[in-house]
């Protein structure tokens, strides 16, 4: 990329209960290219706080400050639950995404997209917890990690983790295999997990038991 070329804005909504690794997860892979700058954006600009709430992220701009990003990459959490109601959201989603170049989510994100109408009628994964929630909006929910739909300039990723395999994917069609390839070199993503419960079918009983356990328990 030269420099005679326009930065890509790369816009991350950030709100009250979000899941932190959803958008800084997207975030650290792609704030690794000189072409992009990223915003955070919210209701209102300050600080949010995230799932649980130990964690404390700021947005830098509201809404209204940025009408057209290139990108979008909402994220997920508990908070998606209210964000999905929330009109301000919604309506800003709706007329940024005609000139985005791609309209993302992670997580239960997608229940954001789906409430603003972009999942109507196609494929899409969230969560493994909220396929019900997201078949509410009338997409047809899926396991698969990274869903893409790029005549329609949408990208939705599963769980949490996943938002970095979206974001590689994003590098790679904004630029080219070797910008993707690079940032992942950089972040060193490169997983080798010591276990394998992962998904849904590789968990078992005892495992499935603990996760209910402690969503129970959340602040």
């Amino acid at each position: 990329m030269t420099d005679a070329q326009p930065q890509i804005t790369v816009a991350i909504p950030v709100f009250e209960q979000m899941t932190a690794l959803d958008g800084i997860g997207p975030y650290d892979v792609l704030q690794r290219h000189p072409g992009i700058d990223i915003a955070f954006v919210g209701l209102a600009r300050g600080e949010i706080r995230t799932e649980n709430g130990f964690l404390g992220l700021t947005a830098d701009l509201a809404l209204d400050e940025l009408r057209n990003p290139d990108v979008i990459v909402v994220p997920g959490g508990f908070g998606t639950r209210a964000l999905a109601r929330d009109e301000r959201m919604l309506d800003w989603i709706r007329t940024a995404h005609p000139t985005t170049r791609y309209t993302t989510s992670v997580c239960t994100g997608s229940l954001v997209l789906g409430a603003a109408g972009l999942l109507d009628g196609l494929t899409a994964t969230t969560h493994w917890s909220t396929y019900p929630a997201l078949e509410a909006y009338g997409a047809t929910p899926t396991g698969t990690r990274v869903v893409e739909h790029l005549d329609r300039r949408i990208i939705t990723a599963a769980g949490v983790s996943s938002g970095i395999d979206m974001a590689l994917r994003l590098m790679e069609l904004l630029f080219d295999r070797t910008a993707a390839e690079a940032a992942q070199l950089m972040i060193e993503y490169d997983p080798q997990p010591p276990f394998a419960a992962g998904s849904v079918e590789a968990a078992g009983d005892e495992v499935m038991a603990r996760v209910v356990e402690y969503a129970q328990h959340r602040r």
